[in-house]
Protein backbone atom coordinates (compact mmCIF):
# COMPACT_ATOMS: atom_id res chain seq x y z
CA UNK A 1 0.00 0.00 0.00
CA UNK A 2 2.92 2.07 0.78
CA UNK A 3 3.97 1.86 -2.76
CA UNK A 4 1.29 2.56 -4.20
CA UNK A 5 0.71 5.75 -2.22
CA UNK A 6 4.05 6.50 -2.96
CA UNK A 7 3.78 6.01 -7.03
CA UNK A 8 -0.24 8.10 -6.92
CA UNK A 9 2.13 11.31 -5.21
CA UNK A 10 5.09 10.39 -7.59
CA UNK A 11 2.63 11.37 -10.98
CA UNK A 12 0.77 14.09 -9.29
CA UNK A 13 4.20 15.90 -8.47
CA UNK A 14 5.20 14.98 -12.55
CA UNK A 15 1.85 15.98 -13.31
CA UNK A 16 2.05 19.52 -11.77
CA UNK A 17 5.61 19.99 -13.04
CA UNK A 18 4.74 19.17 -16.56
CA UNK A 19 1.67 22.10 -16.10
CA UNK A 20 4.03 24.09 -14.81
CA UNK A 21 6.62 23.63 -17.55
CA UNK A 22 3.85 24.19 -20.14
CA UNK A 23 2.27 27.68 -18.54
CA UNK A 24 2.27 29.70 -21.61
CA UNK A 25 -0.81 28.03 -23.17
CA UNK A 26 -3.55 28.68 -24.40
CA UNK A 27 -5.97 30.12 -22.39
CA UNK A 28 -2.76 31.48 -19.94
CA UNK A 29 -2.78 35.02 -19.78
CA UNK A 30 -5.31 37.58 -18.45
CA UNK A 31 -6.40 39.94 -20.85
CA UNK A 32 -4.70 43.30 -19.16
CA UNK A 33 -1.05 41.12 -19.66
CA UNK A 34 -1.15 40.91 -23.59
CA UNK A 35 0.19 44.29 -24.23
CA UNK A 36 3.43 43.05 -22.17
CA UNK A 37 3.56 40.03 -23.85
CA UNK A 38 2.88 40.97 -27.41
CA UNK A 39 5.85 43.85 -26.57
CA UNK A 40 8.41 41.27 -25.65
CA UNK A 41 7.15 39.09 -29.13
CA UNK A 42 7.33 41.76 -31.21
CA UNK A 43 10.50 43.37 -29.68
CA UNK A 44 13.02 42.24 -32.61
CA UNK A 45 11.28 43.04 -35.57
CA UNK A 46 11.47 45.92 -38.00
CA UNK A 47 7.45 46.04 -38.27
CA UNK A 48 6.92 46.26 -34.60
CA UNK A 49 3.55 48.77 -35.17
CA UNK A 50 2.12 45.91 -37.42
CA UNK A 51 3.10 42.98 -35.32
CA UNK A 52 1.72 44.51 -31.69
CA UNK A 53 -1.24 45.63 -33.60
CA UNK A 54 -1.95 41.87 -34.72
CA UNK A 55 -0.72 39.92 -31.47
CA UNK A 56 -2.79 42.48 -29.19
CA UNK A 57 -5.86 41.72 -31.56
CA UNK A 58 -4.67 37.66 -31.54
CA UNK A 59 -4.34 37.71 -27.44
CA UNK A 60 -7.35 39.46 -26.52
CA UNK A 61 -9.15 36.44 -28.74
CA UNK A 62 -6.85 33.54 -27.60
CA UNK A 63 -5.16 34.84 -24.18
CA UNK A 64 -2.00 33.38 -24.88
CA UNK A 65 0.81 34.36 -26.79
CA UNK A 66 3.46 32.21 -28.12
CA UNK A 67 7.20 32.41 -25.90
CA UNK A 68 10.37 33.49 -28.30
CA UNK A 69 9.84 36.28 -30.70
CA UNK A 70 8.87 34.05 -33.66
CA UNK A 71 7.62 30.69 -34.20
CA UNK A 72 6.00 28.75 -31.57
CA UNK A 73 2.76 29.18 -32.52
CA UNK A 74 1.83 25.21 -31.74
CA UNK A 75 1.67 26.51 -28.01
CA UNK A 76 -1.47 28.40 -28.66
CA UNK A 77 -3.70 26.62 -31.49
CA UNK A 78 -6.02 29.31 -31.19
CA UNK A 79 -3.86 32.08 -32.19
CA UNK A 80 -1.97 29.69 -34.73
CA UNK A 81 -5.51 28.45 -36.43
CA UNK A 82 -6.55 32.19 -36.97
CA UNK A 83 -6.52 33.03 -40.20
CA UNK A 84 -6.88 35.73 -42.32
CA UNK A 85 -9.62 35.88 -45.40
CA UNK A 86 -7.02 35.34 -47.55
CA UNK A 87 -5.78 31.91 -45.67
CA UNK A 88 -2.45 33.69 -44.16
CA UNK A 89 -2.14 33.38 -40.52
CA UNK A 90 -3.42 36.32 -38.93
CA UNK A 91 -1.19 36.05 -35.62
CA UNK A 92 2.75 37.21 -35.56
Amino acid sequence: MAKFVCAFLLILAMAFVIQVTHAGGEGSLRPEQCSGECNRRCSQTMYKNRCLEFCNLCCAKCLCVPSGFYGHKEECPCYNNWKTNGGKPKCP
